[in-house]
């Protein structure tokens, strides 16, 4: 498995827990997302759980914003997914038998420098108990620190998408043990 890129998040720190998974279509995504749903949902009422920070990278067109629709989905949400570049998050507050579930999907696309995470607030939404799921993490460089999972998006073809998995964290690890 090739190295995580070094801008991916700071301090760089060793990986406890690593996997890759073939995406052959839109629908092993969706089936990735379940199973990253389920993982959430299991592991967000374990002792000590305090949030999840999930990094996503790949370029343009990779699949990420596919990836959250698809947790989304698994998690039981059922109305629309819009890519939050332009809004550069977008909240969810999903019904779960255990109590309400606050997820936020970024996007730092437009960031043009690493300040505009700290302008923009962003960080009570980490320190909430909150899933929080970014694209483009590069972006706001060191500031978000080390991530509980990074999942790397590379195609492979018009359909097919390498998925690297990496678990930095307890909370990551056992997420990723479940998927």
């Amino acid at each position: 498995m090739p190295a995580a890129p070094a801008s991916s998040f700071f301090p760089p720190a060793k990986a406890l827990l690593e996997r890759r998974f073939t995406l052959d279509d839109l629908a092993a995504t969706d089936a990735f997302g379940v199973r990253f749903a389920r993982a959430i949902d299991e592991i967000r009422v374990t002792p000590g759980f305090s949030g999840l920070h999930v990094q996503l990278l790949g370029d343009l067109g990779a699949g990420k914003t596919t990836l959250v629709r698809a947790t989304l989905a698994g998690l039981g949400h059922s109305g629309r997914v819009r890519s939050p570049t332009y809004t550069l998050v977008e909240p969810y507050a999903l019904a779960r038998e255990r109590g309400e579930l606050a997820l936020y999907h970024f996007d730092l696309y437009r960031f043009a420098d690493p300040a505009e995470w700290l302008d923009a607030g962003f960080r009570e939404y980490f320190d909430a108990g909150a899933i929080c799921l970014v694209e483009w993490p590069q972006k706001a460089g060191a500031l978000l620190g080390t991530p509980d999972l990074v999942f790397a998006l590379e195609p492979i073809d018009e359909h097919r998408r390498l998925l690297d998995a990496r678990a930095y964290s307890e909370s990551g690890k056992a997420c990723l043990e479940r998927c």
